[in-house]
């Protein structure tokens, strides 16, 4: 599925992010990940099963959010057998509980590392952001920056709003909007005065994860039957080795018993002479 001009979106400014936490603070809120929340104290840790949006200071000293980017063509679902992750028509990636089987290869497949798994339950579950895609009045993060850092609307809108940033101060901002093409894009978007190179690994511009690996997922049955074909055919020729080899042995040992019986047959008996009693002469003892 391709990004469309319609699509949710979300747009971060880092110059403008002053790492107050108040949209992670929000976001633990609306998704009751924690309670007694104090955003005085809410420290900047990494993403987690209870955090799905999170504050990271970069190398330069800035602040940035991390969260989902909601791709436009999301590895993770591509990765799922199952159908737990979707991607939805106006751009948001939600996850199904229901559908899960735990097999962890979105984890495995998401170029970012922003899902996670709640490690530490009975009966864990990916977790991860889901743009507040069922919230009416749009994701409690931008709600709850206080300092315009985050903006929500639609994917065409927001875009314009990055360029013409860039336009009208090319001394404050990198003339790249981080996120449009990366990675085939996605709906999250960063501006900033400093490379995000700690956010957007080396994915490549525009081509999307799931096509760079659509050659191998489409020659893997072939390889799998290729494979198995072979080790078919080994199975069979040492099977069949073996079973000769038994053959061989069992014919010979039958050979070699009745050889000896046929030795046995052939030797004659030996007869026992009879031992005969010597005669004893009785002699009359002349008195």
């Amino acid at each position: 599925m391709k990004a469309t001009p319609n699509d949710k979106a979300i747009l971060h400014d880092v110059t403008r992010c002053t790492g107050c936490m108040r949209c992670a603070e929000a976001c633990a809120e609306e998704n009751e990940l924690r309670e007694n929340i104090d955003c005085a104290k809410f420290d900047r840790g990494p993403l987690s099963h209870e955090r799905f949006t999170t504050i990271q200071r970069l190398p330069d000293g800035q602040f940035v959010r991390r969260q989902c980017l909601h791709c436009a063509e999301p590895s993770c679902v591509t990765a799922c057998l199952v159908g737990a992750l979707e991607k939805l028509p106006d751009g948001p990636v939600i996850y199904h509980a229901d559908k899960c089987i735990g097999c962890r290869y979105c984890m495995i497949s998401c170029p970012y590392h922003v899902l996670r798994y709640e490690w530490d339950t009975a009966l864990p579950f990916i977790r991860k952001c889901d743009m507040c895609y069922d919230r009416p009045e749009g994701p409690a993060c931008v709600q709850g920056c206080t300092h315009d850092a985050t903006m929500y609307g639609e994917r065409s809108e927001l875009l314009r709003i990055a360029h013409d940033r860039i336009k009208a101060h090319p001394d404050r901002y990198v003339d790249h909007v981080w996120g449009e093409t990366e990675g085939g894009g996605g709906n999250v978007f960063y501006l900033s005065d400093t490379p995000l190179d700690a956010i957007f690994p080396n994915v490549g511009e525009k081509d999307s994860i799931p096509d760079l690996a659509l050659p191998i997922a489409h020659s893997t049955p072939w390889l799998a039957a290729g494979v198995a074909g072979t080790v078919t055919g080994l199975s069979w020729i040492i099977g069949r080795r073996n079973k000769l080899a038994e053959e061989a042995l069992a014919a010979e040992e039958a050979a070699a018993a009745a050889e000896a019986e046929a030795s046995e047959d052939e030797t004659p008996e030996t007869e026992t002479p009879e031992t005969e009693a010597p005669e004893t002469e009785t002699k009359d003892e002349e008195n």
